[in-house]
């Protein structure tokens, strides 16, 4: 059985549109946890340059001790919320490609994942950015392929031309659910 989907992709390819259709459509209830989420609930002394997390003028972003010892800490938490018996879309952006999603899987151990690949052009989501206006621009152009580099998906879809909730039904075909009881 699925206790846990993550969705990754760069910066604005459609991972939480995508989680959130997956929370309509999938029978039981997922919950929906994100890099983002993580991002938001670090103190102020974390974000910016130095040991935190850094977002640079032309959309890089830059992680230093202090985040990366956060994250570990996040990502055991994920882990034990879906061995406790929830089931989680954890929507990331592994900016250092394959050494990110094994830094995830370590926190994931025993558990049954499915690994999605959310892919969109880089022009695309260039232009999903500039439309939400709470991105540094450049950063989904940055992204876009860099997060892919090394990670070994189960399966991939692509936003670029395909809605949210049609690359949600193409995942929870792949997603194995346990029987009601």
């Amino acid at each position: 059985m699925a206790q846990v989907i993550v969705l990754n992709g760069g910066s604005s390819s459609g991972k939480t549109g995508i989680a959130r259709c997956l929370q309509a459509i999938l029978p039981q209830p997922w919950l929906r946890l994100g890099v983002d989420d993580l991002v938001g609930a670090l103190p102020p002394s974390v974000l910016g340059a130095g040991s935190g997390i850094e977002f640079g003028k032309q959309g890089e972003v830059s992680v230093g001790g202090d985040f990366s010892a956060a994250q570990l800490a996040w990502l055991a938490g994920v882990g034990a919320m879906a061995k406790a018996g929830a089931r989680v879309i954890y929507d990331d952006v592994f900016l250092a490609g394959g050494a990110s999603q094994e830094r995830l899987r370590g926190g994931l151990a025993g558990l049954e994942v499915l690994w999605v690949g959310v892919r969109c052009d880089p022009e695309i989501a260039a232009g999903r950015e500039v439309a939400r206006g709470d991105r540094v621009g450049g950063m989904a152009a940055s992204q876009a392929t860099m997060v892919h580099e090394g990670v070994r998906y189960d399966l991939e879809v692509d936003t670029s031309h395909t809605e949210s909730l049609a690359c949600a039904r193409m995942i929870a075909s792949h997603v194995r659910l346990s029987r009601p009881v």
